[in-house]
């Protein structure tokens, strides 16, 4: 599911959004989900620049923003990426986000090709069987990197 569209920056003018660091990139993902963990481990990884924040879905942050852009916490394909104050979300996020990080991914970037309903219903199949992966805690013990990264 893709963010309600808004302009950029909106969310400062949302007294229910916490105050956050929006110069950076932020990542909102389901701090449950094992799929999830596994991609912000490798986010931190990635990012040699120390350009990506994540945040759960869970936390207040989280929530407000998911909220903000029309949203549910609850909802599995609710996945955000925020860059330059515009939010993505869906597999147009991941499109945007990985490719940014390592010239690996620069070939997910052909799956912008596709119209934005397939792009959608392939990112739902995978949301919906997430926790297939399994389920685990995002913020339990999570190496140093990941951990300095994590907004609340």
């Amino acid at each position: 599911m893709r963010p309600r569209s808004r302009s950029a920056f909106s969310w400062r003018l949302d007294p229910s959004v916490p105050t956050f660091d929006d110069s950076l990139w932020l990542v909102v993902m389901d701090g449950d989900c094992a799929l999830c963990s596994a991609t912000a481990r490798r986010i931190a990884r990635l990012d040699r620049d120390d350009r990506v924040r994540i945040c759960r879905a869970q936390s207040r942050l989280g929530r407000a923003l998911l909220a903000h852009f029309g949203l549910s916490p609850d909802d599995p394909e609710s996945w955000v990426f925020i860059r330059e104050g515009r939010a993505y979300g869906s597999l147009d996020a991941m499109i945007r986000l990985l490719p940014g990080l390592h010239r690996a991914y620069l070939p997910l970037r052909a799956l912008s090709w596709l119209p934005s309903g397939l792009q959608d219903w392939l990112y739902a199949r995978i949301a919906r069987n997430r926790y297939h992966f399994g389920k685990t805690d995002l913020c339990a013990m999570p190496d140093p990197e990941l951990r300095r990264r994590l907004l609340e």
